[in-house]
């Protein structure tokens, strides 16, 4: 029976304020809307769940209805209006979850055979099945990037093959060749970069114009020499499938000027800084170049400025979270070791080795715009007494936190930094500092677990930092109490998901609103935190740990990148309310939103992220709990 076209027309325009139906062609929406059925569900009563046999695919026109897992009966999840239910990977096998009405709720039903032909005429409608959940959240985050182009116009995007910027057909040459020849070809290609390519054509070293000064000029080399002995070895390799983002967070991280492409292992490309920062009104090039030129705070005060713009400019350009926060952590460091040089040169460390550690969200390279700052000292005296070289080093620590707070990095309010003597020790005693943490984890180490433990190098000797992390990375597997009072403590904030409103907010000044960071990113950073210290992994960042803790733990690669991407989503939507939001007004350096001004299509995206964390405490707690 064929529905009456004011109802169909009714459905439709209800429809199209849903995601996905919002993309879906007419033509699709039509065939639901005269497919489906109105039904009417009342308080208490089950709609849908493992005991189904009809495959029907349900979206709540009116009321709500909860989602509850099929194992302990614990809500997961309060769906409203426009939500649709049940979502499954395959979409033949019956609801894991139960799904029943918190208050009268009207749902359109679709049957299975009709949602099944609607996955066949409708890409749209087929994705959001599938992959509905990490699906939608990368539409959230697409959307967020084109809010914040059109505020930043003429913007080119980040996201095609790094490939793409290939200008000619790459020069190269073997490692036997001279000197003289492989410069011959360098002039008559108009170029400054000669790849040195092994015998299966996969790229060994590169040769420039700098390499050609400082080891053949200054050294007085003859031009017989094989290019092999005066080449860059190890030079930064990348697919050419990869993203031109890939391409400039490795570039940003490591230093590099010049990237070689390679497709199967085979040299097919070489791209330069030039033609990646060149993508930037702001780039990342521009503030390199300031930092490495800054002879003193001021210039390096308008360069830690400048990343404010840069941020806006990578999201216009649809650079991820992830690689953003990256991209400003490298930025941040870089300010961070030049401050450190200007300041080393008016102290006494010779004879000193020491390592410059970042701590907290800089030593997990999260940061987002304006970060604390979170810092230590590791030293070995070499040729002085501990006392003497930790009296050297506190002075020097002390400036350089006194120089970056000038610069624009606030001091931590809780005092952990360099300059403070209770984080300024030799590798022994953090060695003891820790190890007494983990044999007896007070309330001090936990609190110094979620900081000091995701601790990386910036600057100074990297060795003492690595070496500390192999000897970190071989006790806490076997520390079982002091890993289930950290996942106690990592569970400890829930979500803030309701069961009858979608979110809980808080009860204080400010109770509209949640806290992304302590109530959004923290959840899903002290997750992983248990989990690679369990296991022993070390890496710091978030979205590394969960991804090599999901491959351990044999968690499908789906749910795994969905974890990833809310996490991410969740960073996003921090920059955004730091920025301002998409309309341009000033909010200050804050991390609060108020869920009711954001538009449906982001609440959704946040209650789903919200979901995907009490997700991964819940592995959290399996893992480690009692």
């Amino acid at each position: 029976m064929t529905a009456p076209t004011l109802i169909v027309e009714a459905t439709i325009r209800f429809l199209r304020g849903h995601e996905p139906f919002v993309r879906m062609a007419r033509a699709a929406l039509e065939t639901l809307a005269a497919r489906a059925e109105l039904t009417y569900h009342p308080a208490g009563s089950a709609i849908a769940g493992p005991d189904s046999t009809d495959g029907a695919f349900y979206i709540l026109q009116q009321g709500h209805a909860a989602a509850r897992s099929g194992g302990d009966g614990e809500s997961i999840a309060l769906l409203g209006p426009g939500e649709c239910f049940p979502l499954a990977t395959d979409p033949t096998s019956p609801p894991v979850a139960t799904y029943t009405a918190t208050e009268d709720a009207f749902c359109y039903r679709l049957a299975a055979v009709d949602a099944a032909g609607l996955r066949a005429q409708s890409p749209p409608f087929a994705e959001f099945c599938t992959q509905s959940r990490v699906a939608l959240l990368r539409q959230s985050l697409g959307r967020a990037r084109g809010e914040f182009g059109s505020r930043i116009l003429e913007q080119q995007a980040l996201l095609q093959p790094v490939g793409s910027f290939v200008r000619r057909a790459p020069v190269a040459c073997g490692s036997s060749t001279p000197l003289r020849e492989a410069l011959q070809s360098m002039a008559e290609a108009g170029i400054g970069t000669i790849a040195i390519t092994g015998p299966t054509g996969a790229p060994i070293g590169i040769f420039t114009l700098t390499d050609l000064m400082e080891r053949v000029v200054v050294r007085d080399l003859s031009l017989a020499t094989a290019i092999g002995e005066v080449m860059t070895p190890r030079p930064g390799v990348i697919a050419s499938d990869a993203s031109a983002e890939e391409a400039l967070a490795m570039m940003v991280e490591n230093g590099y000027h010049q990237l070689l492409l390679v497709d199967g292992g085979r040299l097919t490309g070489v791209v330069s800084e030039r033609d990646l920062f060149a993508l930037q009104r702001v780039s990342t090039r521009h503030v390199l170049s300031a930092v490495r030129r800054a002879g003193d705070r001021n210039a390096l005060r308008r360069a830690a400025a400048d990343t404010a713009s840069l941020g806006d400019n990578l999201v216009a350009q649809g650079l991820s979270a992830e690689s953003l926060t990256r991209t400003i952590a490298a930025l941040r460091d870089a300010i961070t070791a030049r401050t450190l040089a200007l300041v080393a040169s008016s102290h006494q460390l010779d004879g000193v080795a020491w390592c410059w550690l970042a701590l907290g969200s800089e030593g997990r390279a999260e940061q987002t715009i304006v970060s604390d700052q979170d810092n230590a000292l590791l030293f070995d005296p070499q040729h002085y007494p501990a006392v003497e070289a930790r009296h050297r080093l506190l002075g020097f620590a002390g400036e350089v936190n006194d120089a970056l707070a000038e610069v624009g990095f606030p001091p931590c309010p809780g005092g952990v930094m360099a300059g403070n003597p209770d984080y300024c020790l030799t590798a022994g005693e953090w060695r003891e500092r820790f190890g007494g943490w983990l044999r007896e984890p007070t309330a001090e180490a936990l609190l110094g677990a979620t900081i000091l433990f995701d601790f990386r190098a910036i600057g100074g000797d990297a060795s003492l930092a690595l070496a500390l992390r192999d000897w970190l990375g071989g006790m806490t597997p076997a520390s079982p109490l002091f890993l289930r009072l950290l996942t106690a403590n990592a569970l400890s904030v829930a979500p803030p998901l309701g069961v009858v409103r979608t979110f809980v907010t808080a009860d204080g000044p400010g109770r509209d609103q949640i806290d992304l960071k302590t109530r959004g990113t923290r959840l899903f950073v002290d997750a992983a935190r248990v989990l690679a210290l369990g296991a022993g992994i070390a890496e710091t960042g978030t979205a590394a740990r969960i991804r090599i803790a999901g491959r351990r733990l044999g968690l499908e690669e789906r749910d795994t990148a969905a974890f990833v991407d809310s996490f991410q989503y969740l960073q996003l939507l921090r920059l955004r309310t730091q920025r301002g939001g998409f309309d341009g007004t000033t909010a200050g350096f804050v991390n609060v939103v108020d869920p009711a001004q954001l538009n449906e299509l982001d609440r959704r995206m946040l209650q789903e992220a919200l979901r995907q964390a009490r997700a991964l405490q819940g592995i959290c707690a399996r893992s480690y709990a009692p």
